[in-house]
């Protein structure tokens, strides 16, 4: 026997039987299709109308749903007035969508979602058809100035705060750029070795030394007693922001870099000092006097 089904009871529905059009006089198109009928096992059909399936702005029931899809949904009324059940997909999704997002939050879920609209300060997505916030700040590790580039646009998130009581949801970007970058980061520094003299420009100095941008994301740490061979009390008596230098790199440690660029001036004097001169062949004659030395000099 079909078991009652209950008003305003999240409910298990198993098959989507078809769709149809909301004027049942007009077309059969697609773009008509405004609701989706469902097997209930019971004796009546259960409808889900398109403005209680979803409350995402731009849904669409042809794009997103499937014959044979199933369903959870909440009866809203027993008979409507055709002798079907009517029911509401978003309202059984908000009173379920709360509980994953919490799980989202706690497991740091990465989730896939477009931006729907802007608002001050930020723009808006949904997750689980939940409205969510994702703060200008929040978009980009940079600073975000027009927010309007976003809209429609795909983005990564995640639930930075989430309030069933208030209806509130947070998301950002933010930490897996951050993450990315950081990945991104480590990569290069692995392919970097030990004693490779390159150049760089001077970022920031600091009381312990300077900082040093290498170009392509990378930078690194000069201590105050690799900048010179002379004692210094600070960076800045030898160093400003900008000057290009050449550094060693002289130690990789958790992704970190620290250069000399002492050990980078050594050594290329010590190049100079080992320079190869070439050797005049057996057959030409070495010398080095006055007369050999003016030979080719033309006096006017």
């Amino acid at each position: 026997m079909p078991r009652p089904v209950k008003c305003r009871k999240v409910c298990h529905f198993p098959d989507i039987l078809e769709f149809r059009p909301s004027n049942e006089n007009g077309g059969r198109g697609e773009e008509d299709e405004k609701e989706v009928i469902l097997d209930l096992k019971y004796y009546a059909e259960g409808v889900i109308r398109a403005e209680d399936f979803s409350n995402e702005p731009g849904f669409s029931l042809k794009d997103a749903v499937q014959v044979g899809d199933e369903i959870t949904a909440t009866v809203i009324r027993k008979d409507d007035g055709h002798g079907n059940i009517l029911l509401s997909r978003a309202e059984a999704n908000d009173i379920l969508a709360w509980e994953k997002l919490a799980q989202y939050k706690e497991e740091k879920t990465v989730l896939d979602v477009k931006v729907k609209g802007i608002v001050n300060a930020g723009v808006i997505a949904y997750v689980e058809g939940i409205r969510g916030f994702i703060p200008a700040s929040k978009l980009s590790l940079e600073y975000v100035e027009d927010t309007e580039e976003y809209l429609n646009k795909p983005i990564q998130v995640q639930v930075i705060d989430v309030d069933k009581e208030s209806k509130k949801l947070i998301l950002s970007a933010k930490e897996i750029l951050r993450e990315k970058a950081e990945e991104e980061r480590r990569n290069k520094v692995s392919n970097l070795e030990i004693g490779l003299i390159t150049e760089g420009t001077v970022e920031s100095l600091q009381t312990y030394g300077a900082f040093i941008n290498l170009g392509n994301g990378l930078s690194g740490l000069v201590h105050i007693s690799q900048i010179c061979e002379k004692r210094i009390k600070k960076p800045s008596e030898v160093l400003s922001v900008g000057d290009k230098v050449k550094v060693k790199v002289t130690a990789i440690k958790d992704g970190k870099l620290s250069l000399s660029i002492k050990e980078a001036s050594d050594m290329m004097a010590k190049e100079i000092e080992e320079e190869v001169y070439e050797v005049p062949d057996a057959g030409e004659q070495a010398t080095t006097s006055l007369g050999s030395l003016f030979a080719n000099i033309k006096l006017d």
